[in-house]
Order: structure tokens, then sequence, then C-alpha cells
């Protein structure tokens, strides 16, 4: 089982950036294909980007490619989401996401571990 925590959104201009970061607890991070998801409320749950175990593939919603970076660094149990020229439509919850199961997934249902999100807002 794995615990994971989000930090770093915020009230950010139109244009500017944020960085997300996403700290999990347990020994086996690494084990885990992480995801990062957002949510306005009233909609469904979005994909933003996934990346692979050890951080060689990485795949964006193709709305969201060349703004948004996805990394992780497994010797701090962390996943970031790195987000440039923000939009007034990028404004929502953002979730970082755990699936242990085998392969990946842009489905939020093929993951089995949620933190509790963090908000972005942005402003035009």
């Amino acid at each position: 089982q794995v615990q994971l925590v989000e930090s770093g959104g915020g009230l950010v201009q139109a244009g500017g950036s944020l960085r997300l970061s996403c700290a999990a607890s347990g020994r086996t991070f690494s084990s885990y294909v992480m995801g990062w998801f957002r949510q306005v409320p009233g909609q469904e749950r979005e994909f933003v980007a996934a990346i692979g175990r050890m951080g060689g593939i990485r795949y964006y919603a193709d709305s969201l490619k060349g703004r948004f970076t996805i990394s992780r660094d497994n010797a701090k149990n962390t996943v970031y989401l790195q987000m440039n020229d923000l939009k007034s439509e990028d404004t929502a919850i953002y979730y970082c996401a755990a699936d242990a199961g085998v392969g990946w997934s842009t489905q939020a249902d093929r993951y089995n571990y949620w933190g509790q999100g963090t908000q972005v807002t942005v402003s035009s």
C-alpha cells in the first residue's frame, strides 16, 4: 500500500508556471506507474500524464503536450508535474495516483491509490 500527498498548487496568472509534487510513502514506489489527473467540480476526472516505473516512458493527454512535463525521482519517492504557460482552462483539482497493475493506463479506474488533491487556479 502507498499513501500519496500532493503539494505545490495555488493561484497563478495565465501564462505562469507551477510545479506540483506528490510524495509517496512506502518502500516500493518504483513498482508503481504514477499518473496525474485533474477534475473540475461537476465533471469527470481527466487524465493529464503518466510515467513508467523507471521514468523512461511518459505519456500525456494530447491537449497538454508541450506545456506539461511529468517526472519522478524514485530515490525521493516523489513524482512531479511541471506546468508551463498555464491557461484558465487548467483550473482544477490535481490528483496524483499510483497504478500497481501490469502495464499502464490513462483510465482513472485503473489506478489503485490516490492523493487528496491540490487546487490549481489560473486567473486570466
